[in-house]
């Protein structure tokens, strides 16, 4: 691409928090939908049809969701004005009306979108331009609460690419990490054929927490043998070893090191002694009744991961809307003296993992390129990615359509 349109910083108010399975930030789709009506607008005008947009990449600054709970979070609900029938009937039998279970959040992102054409001495106007159909778009369902926006176009040189991240920072941006759940999904599948990719997506997406016996009182004990004989050399490759032990996660007896075994065999049983040799025999053996502490189970890539939904899958046919679906949106025919229909396909959501990444952290102008988000269509799927990545970690479908129009609804 030749240029890059920055939108720094959108305000945006009750944005949508719940995207498939996951929580806590708006599905990738929002932000390419918004970029994707920019272009439409655009294509409909006069001066600036000749423009096109080119992927887009999420830069979050603050974000807070509507809710309450330190774990189990609980979103807060609201009941709106009353525009069902049922709603209206409680109204007038003096009730409540109904309350819509919906997750919402406010935040601060910035939109780095690609575009891949020249504009030229026009530049004031076409930001003009931008600034006005922006404040009139939701993004993620949410309100731009901006009064005047900062927009601005920078070419893809080396140059100005130190300037795109001063403008960006501090700030998060969203980085595509499907690679890491094929990678993690491969390795899972050599010492279990019967994983499932489910399997490897929620050891992403779930905070797991794994038993290791009680070992206060040898951590101190090896901790004062190694202050009381700091020159030891045998000593302190006891105390090296307990805490390479220790980093080990999860626990298992079979990983305790031979040395720190043969000391505490070795230990004379005294009565200063009792406890800790006590606790020592329930770290080997433990069992149901064994005071233990938790610990978290670390993901298997270091990183700020994070669950993500990106994109669609077809369960069904594509159908013809008028004669098949009852009550799908725009049921009727266009009026334009042709019976054109539009197709419909009933999908569910698809999962992915993601990462949130320091923009500090990008080193040049092609790993500016990949943090953008694009769309790519294949029988049967609606996804986005980033153009860095493949899709090997698709499974094979049977395509029950050989071609998707691009017009089709997803329900």
């Amino acid at each position: 691409m030749s240029q890059y349109i920055l939108i720094s910083r959108l305000k945006v108010q009750n944005a949508n928090a719940i995207a498939g399975f996951t929580w806590g930030f708006p599905a990738i789709t929002h932000f390419l939908g918004f970029t994707h009506n920019l272009e439409r607008k655009l294509s409909e005008t006069c001066e600036y049809s000749y423009v096109s947009l080119s992927g887009c990449a999420v830069i979050v600054h603050e974000h807070h969701t509507h809710g309450y709970g330190e774990y189990d979070v609980q979103f807060t609900q609201s009941r709106n004005p009353a525009y069902f029938k049922e709603d209206v009937l409680k109204i007038e039998q003096e009730k409540g009306v109904s309350v819509i279970e919906e997750g919402k959040m406010n935040m601060t992102v910035s939109l780095l979108i690609g575009c891949n054409s020249v504009i030229g001495n026009r530049r004031d106007d076409f930001i003009n331009w931008l600034r006005k159909a922006c404040l009139t778009q939701r993004l993620a369902g949410g309100s731009i609460l901006n009064n005047e926006l900062n927009i601005e176009i920078f070419s893809d040189s080396t140059e100005n690419l130190r300037l795109i991240k001063r403008k960006l920072l501090p700030g998060f941006v969203l980085m595509d990490r499907a690679n890491y759940l094929q990678e993690h999904y491969g390795n899972l599948c050599q010492t279990n054929p019967e994983t499932e990719l489910l399997d490897a997506w929620l050891d992403f997406a779930a905070l797991k927490k794994t038993a290791r016996p009680k070992s206060d009182l040898i951590s101190k004990h090896l901790l004062a043998l190694s202050k009381n004989n700091p020159v030891d050399i045998c000593i302190t490759a006891l105390q090296n070893e307990w805490q390479q032990h220790l980093a080990q996660q999860p626990y298992h007896r079979d990983s305790i090191p031979e040395i720190l075994k043969s000391h505490f065999a070795n230990l004379e049983l005294t009565k200063a002694h009792k406890e800790l040799l006590e606790q020592w025999q329930n770290y080997l053996a433990p069992n149901e009744n064994t005071d233990a502490d938790w610990e978290s189970l670390p993901k298997p890539k270091p990183g700020y991961l994070m669950p993500i939904m990106t994109g669609y899958k077809a369960i069904s046919p594509v159908y013809d809307k008028l004669n098949d679906i009852k009550n799908a949106r725009d049921n009727e025919p266009l009026d334009d003296g042709v019976n054109r229909k539009n197709p419909v396909c009933f999908v569910e959501a698809v999962h992915s993992v993601g990462e949130w990444r320091g923009v500090h952290r990008i080193k040049d102008i092609e790993e500016l390129n990949a943090c953008l988000w694009h769309y790519d269509h294949e029988p049967n799927w609606y996804l986005c990615k980033q153009l860095t990545h493949t899709s090997d970690h698709l499974p094979q479908s049977n395509p029950t359509e050989t071609e998707t129009e691009s017009e089709t609804d997803f329900y």
